[in-house]
């Protein structure tokens, strides 16, 4: 994450991880989700705190989920459903659940199905957020399985030469494992900047580059601006214009869109603005199935080594492949601990009081 996202350190307050899955479980039980899915929510949110990705981790989404199950936009105890069903397939109606608890039993039924038949494809529906869809992709990089996770929903981004919001920010995530490296694990949205982002942003003072929204008209805004009022901006594909490659952004996202709506056999939010419902995909593919996987994990050391040592750009010290610099922050959230915003440390404060239960531990 960039330096500009990061909370100051005036602003910080230390949290350890096992205190925050701590709390962050009670509260899921408090919203009358079951025990074992809050300890699986909490993991994944805190496991993504931990790797720094703060916009996915309970600072943004924590209070988000809260309201939504308190508004009954999302129900804690889902009678999800596989509607249609092949060999190295599965599609889910999620019954409104959070896909930030049921991603990771999709993913798992990827896993099995991969184990089976080489592959397995899973396309949820009718859900909530997913997440930080690295953390499904991961699971199956923990099987030996190459993974990858995609999701679409709402309508924040433009496309190329739009001025109509019509796509999510949809993102794309993938994973692979390695020998002794430490995982590939590529996981972004396919717009210039993450909507969460915008808001880690507005919270510490920070402004947003150039590229990365337009007016409400739909220009981009080339210069570096301030956070702007909500309805007065838009977000932009990855590459910001069509002169800067904002053409792939716009087609990664319509990858998205179709590996997870449409392919789920629902009609994307483009197609549906009222919907409110996330569409999701998870991919699983057994690496034995295609070449020896010790072969395959001596290779992706060599090439992940080749790239953590080659000669870095001046002014860097060093290249980082994608996941690399999460591996690095997990070791050091560890030992140190999380820090959160005192804003979101205040939050916590308060609805622990409300919902009656310990206060969340600072280190």
């Amino acid at each position: 994450m960039l330096e500009r996202f990061k909370v100051p350190q005036v602003d910080q307050v230390k949290v350890s991880s096992e205190s925050l899955k701590i709390t962050v479980t009670q509260i899921f039980e408090k919203m009358g989700v079951n025990h074992e899915d809050s300890l699986l929510g909490a993991d994944v949110l805190v496991t993504t705190d931990l790797r720094g990705v703060e916009t996915h981790g309970v600072s943004n989404m924590m209070r988000k989920y809260t309201e939504m199950y308190n508004k009954k936009e999302l129900n804690p105890k889902p009678s999800w459903k596989i509607t249609r069903e092949a060999p190295a397939t599965a599609n889910i109606d999620a019954d409104k659940g959070l896909a930030v608890i049921l991603g990771p039993k999709a993913m798992k039924i990827a896993i099995e199905k991969a184990k089976k038949v080489g592959v397995g494809i899973v396309t949820m529906h009718n859900s909530g957020h997913s997440g930080a869809i690295g953390y499904h992709a991961m699971l199956a990089a923990e099987e030996n399985m190459i993974g990858m996770c995609m999701t679409a929903g709402g309508r924040a981004v433009l496309p190329t030469f739009g001025s109509e919001p019509l796509l999510g920010t949809n993102p794309i995530a993938f994973a692979a494992p390695a020998k002794k490296e430490p995982f590939l694990l590529f996981d972004a949205a396919t717009s210039a900047i993450a909507g969460n982002k915008v808001e880690l942003a507005s919270r510490v003072n920070a402004k947003l580059l150039p590229g990365w929204i337009s007016d409400a008209k739909g220009a981009p805004i080339n210069t570096e601006e301030d956070v702007p009022n909500k309805g007065d901006y838009f977000l932009l594909p990855v590459g910001g214009t069509r002169e800067l490659g904002s053409h792939k952004g716009f087609g990664f996202s319509m990858i998205s869109e179709t590996m997870t709506a449409l392919l789920s056999g629902v009609m994307s939010s483009m197609l549906d603005p009222e919907s409110k419902a996330g569409n999701h995909c998870f991919i699983a593919y057994d690496i034995s199935a295609f070449t020896d996987l010790e072969t395959f994990k001596n290779n992706m050391d060599k090439m992940l080594k080749t790239l953590r040592d080659s000669k870095p750009a001046p002014g860097h010290k060093q290249v980082y492949y994608p996941g690399l610099l999460e591996h690095q922050e997990i070791i050091k959230r560890l030992s140190e601990g999380i820090p959160l915003h005192k804003k979101v440390v205040e939050w916590f404060d308060n609805i622990t009081t409300e919902l009656n239960i310990p206060n969340l531990k600072k280190v």
